[in-house]
């Protein structure tokens, strides 16, 4: 591996996605190319139903079926086995989706800790990783609250910590305000984009948000099955 493609968290070389629906060939990704360097935040911007979340699907090797070349930090994931890419997903991605999808039973704590103690973390360790992301994000107080006593944008503020908590180079978002009002979502996101800056990560963030998508590193546009 070259010295460039080490700067390289992600590199895609003509990813391809279709599906059949009766006699009809729909493509919903057409030959997609795109690298993003480390450290850097990208916007992945699109209307609904352009195929945003399919290509994080690819990125994220969270289902089978696509065509070309997925690099993650210089390593090709076309030829690995699912174990390889649960590897992957574990060691190198952090995970964010437009509904939290946190554990329930569980404290904002406990949510972050989680993902720690299945790589490995020591139960003490976990909990002052996860104590110390959370309290970054303005949760010093909810630390041992449910979700259900969570507000939405404190829900989404642990989904970000939770995604962070294993140190990923890089995090995949979709749509991660979405389902919040403006003000909140400004709020949610600016602390997320700093969060992954301080922690030294790369990040592909689908949003159909102009706005938002203004604030990061650089925005990638999906339109007909390619970037522009």
């Amino acid at each position: 591996m070259n010295d460039q493609s080490a700067t390289k968290t992600v590199e895609l070389r003509d990813v391809k996605r279709s599906f059949v629906q009766g006699d009809v060939v729909i493509e919903v990704l057409r030959g997609v190319n795109l690298d993003i360097n480390a450290n850097e935040i990208v916007a992945l911007l699109g209307p609904s139903g352009s195929g945003k979340s399919t290509l994080l699907q690819a990125v994220g090797l969270l289902e089978g079926g696509f065509d070309g070349s997925i690099k993650l930090a210089g390593e090709e994931t076309a030829q690995l086995s699912a174990s390889g890419h649960t590897r992957i997903r574990r060691d190198l991605l952090g995970f964010v989706y437009q509904f939290h999808h946190l554990l329930p039973d569980f404290s904002a704590l406990e949510n972050v800790v989680m993902p720690q103690l299945i790589s490995g973390a020591t139960q003490k360790a976990a909990e002052e990783r996860a104590e110390s992301l959370l309290r970054s994000l303005g949760l010093s107080e909810r630390l041992h609250h449910n979700p259900s006593k969570l507000s939405g944008g404190e829900q989404q503020r642990v989904a970000v910590a939770r995604a962070l908590a294993n140190a990923p180079k890089l995090v995949l978002a979709d749509e991660p305000t979405g389902n919040l009002d403006e003000a909140t979502a400004d709020l949610v996101l600016a602390e997320f984009i700093g969060l992954v800056r301080q922690e030294g990560s790369s990040a592909l963030i689908a949003t159909h948000n102009e706005r938002l998508a203004a604030k990061m590193d650089r925005v990638v546009r999906l339109h007909e099955g390619v970037l522009t």
